[in-house]
């Protein structure tokens, strides 16, 4: 009833504020979109300048006002929105469904496109992503006007800017050459776009712009176009998406990030996108050992045109209305997970009910997060980069064991260490962003647990694989002696050099492969052992390995303790040469020179294996 009687009140004065998304590929300049539109700089707080989380703005009205006064057209009419919440989502692909959560949450995107590089991998996902929500988009070519190429930002094509101008001028006012220029540069993006199934033009020459997607040629470097991209998205939503927009007290809200702020305890980012909180509320949430059921203690938001994501001076309100990112405090939001919605529940049966909804909806996200018994730990500070972290680690075949957010605490080492019995590769924490305790950290160099710590992904990920391509070169080091490689040898009888101590002979690699330090025996005659390989030559060249199909000389000395044995005497050259092999060695070449080994060597190692009557 409370949902029909929302749907009444609901008109076309009355609109919320549209939730814009960014979108586009990394690095195209999306953040340093926004810090334009707020003249602020969290792109350089950024680690490595890379968006590692969702940030939500707000924009108020007086700000797009300002922002687009040197629009003429726009300025005539009213504008009835109250703002603009804008999302940013970071371009890197470790973060798609980052992405995605940023865009089930927006009524318009900002499609971010770099006029000099065109489409890239991201940015074509991000055009799928936007077409499957059927989510409407204006495309912002940024990047006119500067070319920066190994920090040498090259003012290349002459570009003149004008921020205070509408960018329609702005582009009429260039040299012809530089015009010429933008005109194929937009059109090669054009033709692109085209090829993505999308009709585009430039927003001053789209007739139909229910058809054709806008494109805006913007430079967050200069300012020139921001008026416009903006004066475009207000225009847009105020006339397409006017029924979309109305404003309704029904409330609509997703959790997007859990954070741990030191003097609030964990709080979370909530977009509302429609209806509004009040302190005093209860709300109902996911977590990850279940629904969270508990009451809101402060709301707070940052001052307009501020970040959520960079810690200012917030403010308190009493009532937050939609459409904004509000910071939620509240009890027992340890567990909560991102991602999800969240209700809230006016008596004990809505709780009820708003427990099973959220229990089900959690289900699906935790199934999807499957640990393997043996693996990596990873903790990560929200549940965003968590998920991209796991879907990175996925993407590399690096199995994860545990997962947790927030710090590294003792008790996630002694987790972590039990990996030390199994395979100690894995007794690894993978911390990502997250501070790592003091007392956590002495234990896990008492205990032998590596912890890696870092502010991008990839740094991560490359810390860790260079770890262990170290340990495993260590342990074929250690193992080096102990395994022993198939191979079995036929003697070439002409080449025959020294019969004994040391035996110097030629022989063809009939199958498997040859390694220096390879024991032989001779299987006909009562598997009598030879001595082992000290040397191979090939063309007068010594080599270390010799494969299938080679003809080579190789130099056999004897076993120590053991009396040499003699060509002629011992065996002759009817007899086939082979590695002798132990249960030992098998086990040595399995655990850690598996890669060294193909199909067909495996096959050469069973049949010596019955040969040698190994169990």
């Amino acid at each position: 009833k409370r949902a029909e009687a929302a749907n009444k009140e609901r008109n076309l004065d009355n609109l919320r504020a549209p939730v814009v998304c960014v979108l586009g590929h990394v690095d195209t300049g999306k953040t340093k979109i926004l810090d334009k539109l707020r003249r602020t700089n969290v792109q350089d707080g950024e680690a490595g300048g890379i968006t590692q989380q969702i940030g939500a703005t707000n924009v108020p009205k007086d700000a797009i006002l300002d922002k687009t006064k040197m629009c003429k057209e726009f300025t005539k009419q009213e504008l009835k929105l109250p703002g603009l919440l804008i999302i940013d989502t970071p371009g890197h692909e470790s973060f798609s469904n980052l992405r995605v959560r940023g865009t089930s949450l927006c009524d318009i995107a900002i499609l971010v496109i770099d006029i000099m590089h065109g489409l890239e991998p991201q940015t074509i996902e991000s055009i799928n992503l936007l077409k499957e929500r059927k989510t409407p988009f204006v495309v912002a070519l940024n990047k006119v006007g500067y070319w920066s190429c190994c920090g040498l930002i090259l003012f290349f094509f002459s570009w003149k800017p004008q921020p205070m101008a509408d960018v329609q001028n702005t582009v009429k006012k260039q040299t012809p050459h530089t015009k010429a220029e933008f005109d194929e540069r937009a059109q090669q993006v054009i033709v692109q776009l085209a090829t993505e199934g999308l009709n585009a033009a430039l927003f001053y020459e789209n007739k139909n712009p229910r058809e054709y997607v806008s494109l805006v040629p913007t430079s967050a470097h200069s300012g020139d176009g921001m008026g416009n991209l903006v004066a475009l998205i207000c225009e847009l939503c105020q006339s397409m998406l006017a029924k979309k927009l109305m404003y309704s007290p029904d409330l609509q809200a997703v959790v997007m990030e859990v954070k741990a702020i030191t003097g609030m305890g964990t709080t979370i980012d909530v977009i509302l996108i429609n209806g509004a909180l009040n302190e005093g509320d209860t709300i109902v949430l996911a977590g990850t050992e279940g629904p969270i059921v508990t009451q809101i203690r402060g709301l707070l938001m940052p001052q307009p045109m501020k970040e959520l994501r960079v810690k200012n001076q917030y403010e308190h309100f009493k009532t937050v209305k939609a459409a904004q990112g509000v910071k939620v405090i509240a009890k027992d939001l340890e567990k909560a997970l991102a991602g999800l919605p969240l209700y809230v529940a006016h008596d004990a049966d809505e709780k009820e009910y708003y427990k099973e909804e959220v229990a089900a909806v959690l289900k699906e996200t935790l199934e999807s997060i499957k640990v393997q018994e043996r693996g990596v730990f990873v903790q990560a500070s929200t549940l965003g980069s968590l998920e991209a972290l796991l879907e990175f680690l996925k993407t590399s075949e690096i199995p994860y064991a545990g997962i947790g957010i927030g710090p590294v605490h003792k008790k996630d080492i002694m987790r972590a260490s039990v990996m030390l019995e199994h395979d100690s590769q894995y007794a690894v924490i993978l911390a990502f962003d997250v501070k790592v305790e003091r007392e956590a950290q002495e234990l896990a160099e008492n205990l032998g647990v590596r912890i890696f710590t870092a502010d991008i992904i990839y740094h991560l990920f490359d810390a860790f694989m260079k770890f262990r391509d170290d340990l495993k070169r260590k342990r074929q080091e250690e193992f080096k002696h102990i395994a022993v490689f198939p191979c079995k040898l036929r003697i070439l009888p002409q080449f025959i050099f020294n019969s004994r101590d040391p035996i110097v002979i030629g022989v063809s690699v009939e199958a498997g492969f040859l390694k220096e330090g390879t024991p032989l025996c001779v299987p006909s005659k009562e598997f009598i052992d030879i001595g082992r390989v000290t040397s191979i030559e090939m063309n007068h060249k010594p080599v270390e390995i010799a494969r299938q199909g080679q003809e080579i000389c190789i130099k056999i000395m004897p076993l120590p303790g053991e009396a040499p044995k003699m060509f002629g005497r011992h065996f002759d050259e009817t007899d086939l040469l082979v590695s002798k092999i132990s249960r030992q060695s098998i086990d040595a070449v399995k655990d850690h020179f598996r890669e060294e080994m193909t199909k067909s060597d495996w096959k050469l190692m069973v049949e010596l294996k019955k040969q040698f009557e190994i169990l």
